[in-house]
């Protein structure tokens, strides 16, 4: 699937050293920043086949940093059940090979989360609401990454209106992108999309992805966050129509 080439280790490199960057200034974001750049540059199935290693192993170290997992887990567990089962349901989407429309797919998810989290107001969950509202989120989020291979729509929103503190918040946004990569990697899998090349070309990703991580951090020690996350979340609108409108042109 993939042209082991030095411009596309460059590129793959390049991607996840600034998703990382990403991620470690703001908290969230490398898959969603992988994805993007990577999508414009080769078809969104092979993005996210080289997302699956990175992604599980930042993701896997968020999840496990904070110290309430296991009451997480059982608050959070129709979401994530939801995410598993329409993740492996609908990947068939991402795997179809029909690039036109995954990439437009790609495009408009990225506006509508960057779009999302750039001007909309917090909203509050009703507790009671909380576990019927869990399963449809799951299910959505699900749908989305099957045929993207963004991780957080809705379920980002959806955890930041549960009123979480700091911690808990990054540890079920930890949570959550762990269970939907694993997701995803079944699914591609199942349907020959995930390969043994592709696992390899995706384990050469987790080096540049920490570093940006901790360069990220550096960062985030320099730099106002809430600055770099404006500019972050614009620059992601623009990517999004780009590839939204590419298979008009």
């Amino acid at each position: 699937m993939f042209d082991h080439s030095s411009w596309l280790i460059l590129a793959t490199v390049s991607t996840f050293l600034l998703a990382g960057i990403v991620k470690g200034v703001t908290g969230m974001g490398l898959p969603t920043v992988a994805m993007g750049l990577l999508g414009a540059i080769m078809p969104p199935v092979a993005a996210a086949a080289l997302l699956i290693v990175p992604s599980f192993v930042s993701n896997v170290w968020q999840l496990f940093a904070g110290p309430r997992f296991a009451a997480l887990a059982e608050r959070l567990w129709p979401m994530l059940l939801g995410i598993l089962a329409s993740t492996v349901a609908t990947s068939s989407m991402l795997a179809s090979g029909n690039t036109q429309w995954t990439t437009m797919a790609l495009g408009i998810a990225l506006m509508i989360y960057a779009g999302y989290t750039l001007f909309a107001r917090q909203v509050a969950v009703p507790k009671r609401a909380e576990p019927w509202l869990s399963a449809v989120v799951g299910l959505m989020t699900g749908t989305v990454t099957g045929g993207t291979g963004v991780l957080v729509i809705p379920a980002v929103p959806y955890l930041q209106a549960l009123g979480l503190n700091k911690d808990d918040l990054i540890q079920a946004l930890g949570l959550s992108f762990t269970i939907s990569t694993i997701a995803l990697a079944i699914g591609l899998a199942s349907r020959g999309a995930f390969q043994l090349d592709n696992l390899a070309m995706s384990s050469l990703a987790v080096a540049p992805a920490l570093l940006g991580m901790w360069l990220g951090q550096a960062v985030r020690r320099r730099v106002s966050p809430a600055t770099f996350r404006r500019w972050f979340l614009i620059a992601l609108i623009l990517l999004g129509a780009e590839l939204a409108l590419r298979p008009f042109f």
